[in-house]
């Protein structure tokens, strides 16, 4: 297993198999990009099933132990269920999805050896969904975590963004994956950084502060220093699980951060919210593949707390010391 200078374990690797996406959420980066007609080979400017079973089996030999997938859309992938089937057997394996193509390949995800799935799901309106994801598809989302249910996915966390547009449909939510046994909830803190709308922004404290008081139970989960809170159902007789990502300059939720990244074209990168720290793995030959991973994993850095730092007037600002420092893409 490699560390970083920070004493920051790499256990996990998240891996893009596509930036297309046939969502246009308001909250996104990307925006809906590229062909989306449906499920389909590897795009030219995507790593090929063997690129993305190699770096895998690369990953296994430094001990990580689970891998999530994710996009874009990654279930506009046609080989999908083939690279999870391929995927080292110490791996756990997760999805994020937007649950679209969940219905009908459910059952075949599992076979190919998917243990657990996210599904984006920012509402519980089809018009307030189709506000926020552009997107008029909210009966196939449904049909989608349906699908996961019954093909034994456990856990079916939705993830919910929370800013300005949906945050009044957080009490609603919670009442539904309290009344809903399978499902949890996952509050996504809105990362003004990524998308350029600070205005959206909400307080996450607040959310906090609200949850602590429906709560039954309030469990701290060590792994970015999360708390649970679990919701009692209005009959008394089940309760739901409902914890919040909350990274917005948060020094304790990076310093907890335990997964290197790998871009659909294949760039290694030590943090999510940078895109000055990519590192090619060249031809996605083994050797390069090990010298790449060995080099991004020397590199990380906490992206608050040590790239981003606090100024004299408690703002946070960039520390120079780490501009230029990795390679460029």
């Amino acid at each position: 297993m490699l560390t970083d200078e920070f004493g920051r374990d790499v256990t996990g690797v998240r891996v893009s198999l596509t930036d297309r996406c046939n969502f246009d959420c308001v909250y996104c980066h990307n925006e809906g990009l590229g062909d989306t007609r449906g499920p389909m080979d590897p795009q030219d400017d995507e790593m090929s099933t063997d690129d993305v079973v190699r770096f895998l089996e690369v990953a296994a030999e430094f001990d990580v132990d689970s891998v999530k997938f994710t996009g874009g859309e990654p279930m506009l992938r046609q080989d999908l269920e083939e690279i999870i089937e391929r995927t080292p057997d110490q791996m756990e394996v997760s999805l994020t999805t937007n649950g679209t193509f969940l219905p009908g390949r459910a059952p075949d995800l599992v076979d190919a050896g998917l243990e657990r799935v996210n599904v984006s799901q920012d509402a519980l309106d089809a018009d307030d969904f189709a506000a926020v994801t552009k997107s008029g598809a909210y009966e196939k989302v449904l049909e989608g975590v349906d699908a996961a249910l019954e093909a034994g996915l456990d856990p079916v966390k939705l993830n919910m963004v929370v800013f300005e547009h949906t945050a009044g449909y957080v009490p609603k939510m919670v009442d539904h994956v309290a009344e809903n046994e399978g499902l949890q909830l996952q509050l996504i803190e809105y990362m003004p950084e990524l998308t350029g709308k600070p205005e959206w922004n909400i307080d996450i404290q607040r959310v906090h502060d609200w949850l602590a008081e429906q709560a039954v139970e309030i469990e701290h989960r060590e792994m970015h220093d999360r708390k649970r809170y679990w919701i009692e159902n209005d009959d008394g007789d089940g309760r739901g699980m409902v914890e919040i990502v909350d990274p917005v300059e948060n020094p304790t939720f990076c310093a907890n951060c335990h997964r290197v990244r790998v871009t659909h074209e294949g760039y290694l990168k030590g943090c999510l919210n940078r895109n000055d720290d990519l590192k090619s793995m060249g031809e996605m030959t083994k050797p390069e593949i090990r010298d790449a991973y060995r080099d991004v994993v020397e590199n990380r850095v906490p992206y608050y707390g040590e790239y981003m730092v606090q100024n004299d007037a408690g703002e946070w600002e960039i520390n120079d010391e780490y501009v230029g420092e990795y390679a460029e893409p």
